[in-house]
C-alpha cells in the first residue's frame, strides 16, 4: 500500500446538534447527499449521525490536501458503509477529478464516537500503477 494522505478530524457532536436546532435540515444538506440525507432524516440521533459524516469528510479533505473549497466539496464525499457495517467512501464530481489527479485510487475509513465527540480517520491509497 502507498499512502497519498492521512487526515483525521475530531467534531463535538453537540456543536453540531446546536446548529441543527436553529438551522435543521438546510445545516444538513449542505453537508450531506443522497442517500446520507435520506438516513439522517430517518436517524434516532440526527445530531450523532451528521457529526460523524462531517468529520469523515473533513478528514477525508486533509488526506488529499485540498480541504473543502474550490477542489473538493461536502457533497462530492458520500459516506455509506458496507453490509458489514466498515464505513466507505465514494467520491465524486470535481473530488473525484481531483483525487485521480492526485493518484488517489482507494479510501480506508474509521469512526468513532464517544460521548460528547465523532472522530473520524482516512487514508488515501495510491491507485494500481501510481506511486
Amino acid at each position: 500500500m502507498s499512502i497519498i494522505g492521512i487526515g483525521t478530524d475530531l467534531v463535538d457532536v453537540a456543536r453540531v446538534r446546536r446548529v441543527l436546532s436553529r438551522h435543521g435540515e438546510r445545516f444538513a444538506g449542505r453537508v450531506l447527499v443522497g442517500a446520507e440525507l435520506e438516513r439522517w432524516r430517518h436517524h434516532g440521533d440526527p445530531g450523532s449521525f451528521l457529526a460523524r459524516r462531517w468529520a469523515v469528510k473533513e478528514a477525508a479533505a486533509k488526506a488529499m490536501g485540498t480541504g473543502i473549497g474550490g477542489a473538493l466539496g461536502f457533497h462530492d464525499l458520500q459516506v455509506g458503509t458496507t453490509r458489514a457495517g466498515a464505513p466507505t467512501l465514494q467520491v465524486t464530481g470535481q473530488g473525484a477529478a481531483t483525487a485521480r489527479a492526485l493518484g488517489i485510487g482507494s479510501w480506508h475509513v474509521s469512526i468513532t464516537d464517544e460521548g460528547a465527540y465523532a472522530l473520524a480517520f482516512v487514508i488515501a491509497e495510491a491507485g494500481s500503477g501510481q506511486r
